[in-house]
């Protein structure tokens, strides 16, 4: 499918109705990758993130138990750990 778009002030680009109805991923705030493939070609991908749910919840109950233990604040134990790391 192929069609023509104008890129107005600020770069915006309106993805026409009919390239939008062809995909399903396309929404109003959908967070898209814009990889610059050649010169003259610009790919558009749905947003693939991954987050470590366990890990995050792993961090969070090892905070809950330092926070308890330590007289650092929350705010030093995360920047503690991040130096760590």
């Amino acid at each position: 499918m192929k069609s023509v778009s104008i890129i107005r002030g600020r770069g915006q680009l309106t993805i026409p109705d009919s390239i939008r109805k062809a995909v399903n991923w396309i929404n109003p705030l959908s967070a898209v990758s814009v990889t610059v493939v050649k010169p003259d070609e610009i790919v558009i991908k749905p947003h693939q993130s991954h987050v470590d749910w366990v890990k995050i919840e792993d961090n969070l109950k090892k905070l809950h138990a330092l926070s308890g233990k330590s007289k650092l604040s929350a705010v030093e134990i995360l920047q503690h750990d991040r130096q760590s790391h």
